[in-house]
């Protein structure tokens, strides 16, 4: 089992290709598979006057500050993502952006020629973009925060019969930060079930709990917000892990990927030896002597490193002793 971690760098970057570079450093530092993105121009997707989410407000408390001026300073230009991408492709890291509309879907397929394509929440119920990602034919994963069960079978049937050749589902919860009782990550375990296909977490929660547990849940891609420093001002850095609270994420991660194991009961061979001095055997509980019948008043069960197993006690009581005991001497049965 390897889970898929994705770090979400997002518009942690701040608008800087500087910034966003050394977030693409951190993160494979920390050891995440994936540094993800997202693409967009601003014009394509908000109105100039519509107004910031609540959190949006709370992280940047400039009520004359629209939507529209906040994400203008917070866009990367499309040549900035192909320096990116290099860069990734340098140190070894996945990239993926998410494109926000249609012209940056077009550049990060036609231009950077991403190998799948992760959708945000947002688009679940935005059919005629879905087909149109589809249609590029490469793996999906879709992000499903505010989204009920019905919509996301809407979405995820569309993606498939436009043309995706797979697609993942994230169960997400579309709050920054999002608290712990809107989190129901046993929602995930549902679309698992509802859909048979691969399933993930995308998480906004603070600390690494949670994506952890989503791992030992059946999680197998992990999407999770990081940042430099959670001081800087933008609308995500509070909501974000710091690089080395990252790092302790995907250690954690791989431990419980080994820990889990293949699912079969038996011993490990570490056992096999320890079990020769922890598993106990029969042995004479007085002194017994060659043709005495050997019961519950003669012999008992203690440690004694060799010997019958004590799980073979009903077949040695009611026997005959083939041989002088002392006590403590391990019963044996030629």
């Amino acid at each position: 089992m390897h889970t898929y971690i994705i770090a979400e760098a997002g518009v942690n970057h701040n608008g800087q290709l500087g910034l966003a570079l050394k977030l693409c450093d951190a993160a494979k530092k920390a050891g995440v598979d994936c540094v993800k993105f997202q693409t967009w121009q601003t014009e394509k997707i908000v109105t100039r006057k519509v107004e910031k989410a609540t959190y949006q407000l709370e992280n940047i408390p400039d009520a004359e500050e629209s939507q529209f001026d906040m994400l203008k300073k917070l866009e990367l230009s499309y040549e900035n993502f192909r320096i990116v991408q290099d860069h990734c492709k340098k140190i070894g890291i996945d990239f993926l952006s998410t494109p926000d509309e249609e012209y940056s879907l077009a550049f990060l397929m036609n231009e950077l020629n991403l190998p799948l394509i992760k959708i945000g929440s947002g688009e679940v119920t935005n059919i005629p973009y879905l087909r149109q990602i589809a249609s590029y034919g490469k793996p999906i994963i879709l992000s499903t925060g505010m989204a009920t069960l019905a919509q996301v079978a809407i979405a995820y049937d569309t993606l498939l019969i436009a043309g995706a050749p797979s697609v993942a589902l994230l169960h997400c919860t579309t709050n920054y930060p999002c608290p712990k009782n809107e989190v129901n990550l046993r929602a995930m375990q549902t679309m698992k079930e509802s859909f048979k296909c691969q399933v993930g977490y995308s998480d906004h929660t603070m600390g690494t709990e949670i994506p952890i547990a989503a791992v030992v849940m059946g999680a197998e891609i992990i999407e999770k917000h990081f940042t430099l420093d959670r001081n800087m001002e933008g609308p995500d850095h509070k909501a974000s892990l710091e690089p080395q609270e990252l790092q302790y994420m995907v250690d954690c991660i791989r431990n419980i990927e080994v820990a889990l194991g293949d699912g079969i009961k038996r011993p490990n061979p570490s056992e096999v030896e320890i079990s020769k001095v922890v598993l106990k055997s029969i042995v004479a509980k007085v002194p017994v002597k060659k043709g005495d019948v050997l019961t519950a008043n003669n012999i008992t069960i203690k440690r004694a490193g060799r010997g019958i197993p004590a799980a073979h006690w009903d077949m040695v009581v009611g026997t005959k002793a083939l041989h002088d005991f002392d006590i403590d001497d391990p019963i044996k049965i030629d």
